[in-house]
């Protein structure tokens, strides 16, 4: 859930805190004190677009920051999926705003805008106008219900995905392999030359690597002779060597070791220098003893590492790659020595991995076409109880082989009718604005057990309501608010009195500025608030004691 919102510098907003509750948080006030621009900030912490005419003029940055508590282990499991932060079930997202630049962390670590939307879509769902719109697509209203369908449906459409990526390839496959006589001919012929060319090289992996190592050692051979004959020279025990002086020095000390035991130490260590110096002394003189000039090698040498080379620059630049490249060439000389067995065996793998998904498809659509059945029995006991008073609600599962897709073949149409006698038609055709918004709370109420997002924004929810209307509105979001978290913005006092933690938003001048602040009402300020929402110029008794009864009957209400 939302924990607390902290903003600063971001419009009319100079510094605010508000920490949220559980159940229904209804933020109130009068128009223009600045509503829309806290539910503005929590979507720009979110990752919206940022304009920087945000920021609070003469300041030099605004920061928007949200702290989540994450308990539900799906929400939890999803974030770890994204390779994002959790310390200790807790999510601080943060984004600093600058005239410059756009900063989005996630408990301090920076993260691009992509990745914020991916975490703001596990952590909270957010209903304004154009959410509700969005109901009207029929995309939408089959995500609506897979989602209500659960389990049942997901290892299917896990399977389907699967199978329809296998169908797509092979049918991509397929397509691909038409070629006429001319072009097989004319790719059989060059794949024959090619896998000739590379067959007759015998390469041998790592050949290559053994050939340069070899021809080094010969084309330098003089180098290498005259620097060995200086080592054995410099560590030998002719004059002048190191190894004559060495061994003088031995000499010398060994006549005097006898009056001093600490020097047998010493003795020892040249003795050690001086059986190093021999052996090497030594192994110089066998490798010059061996050495010789192998112009035939060499020429040897020189003629397979051209040949080696020329095969690099036309097949690939390791010996690997090169014998990769010929099995490939290979494969379709196979494919073109047995092109009609291939193409009868890629048709036939086709129409079996399309049966497949066919197969699976059906199983999907008989699942939707069952829970369409619970889900819009369902959705007209909550309609009715948002004062649709004769709503006919159907959810329509229309299928065609010919829509084949990794979701299925199926069409999803949401039908309603909101007046007697007037017949089914789709939302899009009917709804109006404020019709959608009780749609949509009634869509969340039906699935708020499977839902796994546990914070809920309204915004707007309200909209073409007022009356009985907005008390049934208010009474289900009571029941809502029992396994979600909700945020609603509202300027109606019977929604409002449903409120668990309620928030006032006010706007003031302070030194010739406007400011917005919000803060948290007690009981009686909850009261007052609702007698100015119900009230006119000045708030009477009667609207008081109004107020009063409007909130004890949304808390008898919110027991049951």
């Amino acid at each position: 859930m939302l924990e607390s919102l902290h903003v600063k510098n971001l419009a009319l907003i100079d510094e605010i805190e508000v920490t949220f509750g559980r159940g229904l948080n209804i933020l109130t006030g009068e128009t223009g004190a600045g509503k829309s621009i806290v539910i503005g900030s929590i979507n720009l912490a979110l990752g919206a677009k940022a304009d920087r005419d945000m920021i609070r003029t003469g300041a030099e940055y605004a920061l928007v920051e949200l702290v989540f508590t994450v308990d539900r282990p799906g929400q939890r499991e999803a974030i770890r999926a994204l390779e994002l932060p959790v310390e200790e079930n807790q999510v601080i997202i943060q984004r600093r705003l600058t005239q410059n630049r756009s900063v989005c962390r996630v408990c301090g670590e920076t993260v691009t805008a992509r990745q914020l939307k991916q975490l703001a879509a596990i952590l909270i769902d957010i209903h304004g106008q154009h959410e509700h719109q969005s109901l009207l697509e029929s995309a939408k209203q089959l995500e609506i219900l897979d989602a209500y369908a659960g389990e049942r449906l997901t290892s299917r459409k896990e399977a389907l995905r699967d199978i329809y990526a296998q169908y797509r390839r092979a049918a991509e496959e397929l397509a691909g392999s038409e070629a006429d006589e001319e072009t097989r001919r004319k790719e059989t012929a060059l794949a024959e030359f090619e896998c000739r060319e590379i067959g007759e090289a015998e390469l041998t992996p790592g050949e290559d690597e053994e050939a340069e190592s070899v021809y080094r050692r010969l084309v330098n051979g003089q180098k290498i002779e005259e620097a060995v004959s200086a080592v054995h020279a410099l560590c030998g025990y002719e004059e002048g060597g190191a190894g004559a002086g060495v061994g003088r020095a031995l000499r010398e000390l060994r006549a005097v070791t006898a009056y001093d035991g600490n020097l047998e130490n010493l003795e020892r260590q040249l003795l050690d220098i001086d059986n190093l110096l021999n052996d090497c002394n030594r192994a110089a003189a066998d490798y010059l003893a061996e050495l010789e000039f192998d112009g035939e090698l060499l020429d040897r040498t020189e003629r397979r590492l051209n040949l080696i080379n020329h095969l690099k620059t036309k097949y690939g630049g390791t010996i690997e790659e090169i014998l990769a490249y010929r099995d490939k060439a290979a494969e379709m000389l196979e494919k073109y020595r047995n092109y009609d067995a291939y193409r009868e065996e890629l048709g036939r793998r086709e129409s079996e991995l399309r049966a497949k998904a066919l197969d699976l498809c059906g199983e999907i659509s008989a699942i939707r076409k069952e829970c369409a059945g619970t889900l819009a029995a369902r959705m007209r006991e909550a309609l009715a109880d948002l004062n649709f008073a004769d709503v006919r609600f159907e959810i329509q599962v229309s299928s065609s082989e010919e829509a084949l897709g990794g979701n299925g073949y199926d069409r999803v149409a949401f039908l309603i009718s909101v007046n007697t006698g007037e017949g089914l038609r789709e939302l899009s055709q009917v709804a109006s604005g404020g019709e959608l918004s009780r749609i949509m709370l009634a869509l969340k109420t039906v699935l708020a057990d499977k839902d796994e997002t546990e914070t809920l924004i309204f915004d707007e929810i309200d909209t073409g309501i007022s009356g009985r209307t907005a008390w049934k509105v208010s009474e289900k979001m009571g029941i809502l608010g029992r396994e979600h978290q909700l945020i609603c913005i509202t300027h109606l006092a019977q929604i409002a009195s449903m409120a668990d933690t309620h928030f006032c938003i006010e706007k003031r001048v302070e030194n010739e500025r406007s400011v917005t602040d919000i803060r948290e009402l007690d009981e009686e300020g909850s009261i007052e608030e609702l007698a100015r929402m119900l009230g006119g110029a000045s708030i009477t008794e009667n609207v008081r004691k109004n107020a009063e009864e409007m909130k004890d009957l949304a808390r008898k209400t919110k027991q049951y």
